[in-house]
């Protein structure tokens, strides 16, 4: 542990030069990415310089135990009980501190959900998990912008698109990623017979330009009218896009906003994105039969969660964790739930270590 802590506090002076560095500073990729490092790296340091302390202090409570002043023996030996557990408590802490970081952890996020199985139901439970995630956004003072939405007239939505801007939102929003099952009796039953259904939510991290390259030779272009309410550049304007991406296939359309332009820029960050977790998928795929994660699998198919309306328990099949706070859960309170996730996947990364 003391070589690891003292290589971490190595690099952190190593970027603290690079910070000061006018090549560095002249170049604003770089710089960001240094700078990102530097600050991530800061609490593992200032908790392993405390580690060393109490290191540097056993050492020393050792060193008088094995000479011969009595008096100053018997308080060594009362001091070095404690500062071992000290040291034991900081180890367990600096462990999960030094777990391999997904660089994307705080990026921002683009959050696609969809309407799966149960028709006009699931579309309403789309729209519910809509809210949720806008006001687990609020909660955390997140900045929520809508890029695509396909409603289906009657308060649900058959897609919604949107991103997510704030420090860390990716890290914590990963683990909504899957499918999400709802059980409840819908609006739509005069029977009062609970019903199933489903919605489908993936959760992206934002690519910045420099991580992924389009050829604008690889992309198809197409323009149309918006639909829905907005106004008379609804019916005057072409103001929608839609693009293809020739080499993948993938099909990003936007039209939420009045300006073609403005419909293309956010278009392509939908775009990036979506190739972005592509390629992270294929290496996860790859990496699939060394170590396969519970928590964090990346399988959109997955079913991972199921929200019970009748009984108000929400329960997360990848954690078997179960609260009964399902009111409090789809006002976007669902901090406790991902906090338990994390944890789990902290101690499966710490057991496979």
């Amino acid at each position: 542990m003391k070589d690891k802590i003292e290589s971490v506090i190595a690099r952190q002076n190593e970027l603290a030069n690079l910070l000061a560095d006018p090549a560095v500073m002249n170049d604003q990729d770089r710089l960001k990415t240094t700078a990102r490092e530097h600050s991530q790296l800061r609490p593992i340091v200032l908790k392993g310089q405390e580690y060393l302390e109490v290191v540097e202090q056993i050492a020393d409570d050792e060193a008088i135990l094995a000479g011969d002043d009595a008096d100053l023996k018997e308080i060594a030996q009362e001091e070095l009980s404690r500062l071992k557990k000290q040291k034991e408590d900081l180890e367990d802490e600096l462990k999960i501190m030094l777990l391999p970081k997904d660089p994307n952890d705080d990026k921002n996020t683009i959050v696609e959900i969809r309407a799966g199985t149960g028709g006009e139901e699931a579309a309403l439970f789309a729209a519910d998990l809509f809210r949720l995630y806008t006001r687990f956004a609020e909660r955390n003072n997140w900045q929520r912008e809508i890029l695509e939405m396909n409603d289906t007239g009657i308060g649900g939505y058959k897609e919604v698109i949107f991103s997510i801007t704030g420090k860390g939102a990716y890290g914590l929003m990963k683990y909504e990623s899957g499918v999400h099952r709802v059980q409840r009796v819908p609006k739509t039953e005069a029977g009062g017979r609970v019903h199933t259904s489903a919605s489908t939510v993936a959760v992206l991290p934002e690519a910045e330009e420099a991580e992924i390259d389009i050829n604008e030779g690889d992309l198809k272009i197409d323009t149309f009218r918006a639909s829905g309410a907005g106004g008379q550049h609804v019916n005057k304007t072409e103001s929608a896009i839609r693009i293809t991406h020739l080499p993948s296939g993938l099909v990003v359309s936007c039209q939420d906003e009045k300006s073609q332009h403005q419909n293309r820029i956010l278009a392509m960050k939908v775009l990036r994105s979506r190739l972005l977790a592509q390629e992270q998928e294929r290496l996860a795929k790859a990496r699939a039969d060394a170590r396969k994660s519970m928590v964090s699998t990346g399988d959109r198919s997955a079913k991972i969660r199921t929200y019970n309306f009748p009984q108000g328990r929400i329960t997360d099949h990848r954690i078997n964790y179960t609260a009964y706070n399902l009111e409090n859960v789809m006002d976007g309170d669902i901090a406790e739930l991902i906090e338990q996730l994390k944890l789990a996947e902290q101690q499966e990364q710490l057991a496979g270590d």
